[in-house]
């Protein structure tokens, strides 16, 4: 039977604390008590972790040997800020495919109203991937950065570097894939689209542009689309 997999909120030497909400679940729903195994990632390792002591507040794990994880193509997604419903729902599903961080971006399209409340819903942001994260058994959350204009990320941090544009005609997505490797960045305008200006912005930074196909996305569909194909391509 697959054990459970909770990322540890403080880990120290083979010990491990699980607190708050996932140690309330655990304590109450699951019943946890002393002896019972879960694997829980700490520090970006999964390890065996055998349960010491528990509260509705804390749990104790005394860790064990470690456990074999998946490794996966490093992916990071600079996401338009668009209807925080939508971008929720595609932050939660990007966190179940597997990619390393997703970065809020202000676009030119982005509503105002949206820019203006973003900031605030960044820890609610973490709190969803990191929700995610567990349900998926991965080894950690994505990292999930502060909202940021387009214009400061342009250059990026990653080798290589495509945004999906609705105006690019040529070039698909899996033959932009086929030239690039990992780190990977995949950028996704807002609803209504890049501005000219961006695109040309993008370009001028060494993006190159891609297409998904002849259909109209709408922007969490594209998102997760995209890195399906991405993770099916480069993993």
């Amino acid at each position: 039977m697959t054990r459970r997999r909770w990322i540890a909120d403080q880990v120290e030497g083979d010990h491990a604390l699980l607190l708050g909400q996932n140690a309330n679940h655990l304590f109450r729903v699951l019943r946890a008590e002393a002896g019972q195994q879960f694997d829980v990632a700490a520090n970006g390792v999964v390890r065996i972790g055998t349960i010491i002591s528990a509260t509705a507040s804390k749990v104790e794990f005394h860790l064990g040997e470690e456990v074999r994880s998946e490794s996966l193509p490093e992916i990071a997604v600079y996401l338009s800020i668009f209807k925080f419903d939508r971008m929720e729902w595609a932050l939660e599903k990007l966190t179940e495919l597997g990619v390393m961080r997703v970065v809020p971006i202000v676009a030119s399209r982005s509503g105002h109203h949206l820019v203006k409340a973003a900031d605030t819903r960044v820890e609610r942001w973490r709190k969803i991937v990191r929700e995610a994260a567990q349900q998926a058994r991965r080894v950690a959350p994505p990292e999930i950065a502060a909202p940021v204009e387009l214009k400061k990320v342009l250059s990026g941090d990653e080798e290589s570097r495509i945004v999906l544009s609705e105006g690019e005609e040529t070039v698909s997505l899996k033959a932009a894939l086929a030239r690039k490797r990992t780190p990977l960045a995949l950028a996704f305008g807002p609803e209504g689209g890049w501005t000219p200006e961006e695109v040309e912005l993008l370009a001028q930074a060494g993006w190159t542009s891609a297409s998904l196909g002849h259909t109209i996305l709408r922007a969490e569909t594209a998102a997760i689309a995209a890195a399906s194909v991405a993770f099916a391509e480069l993993g």
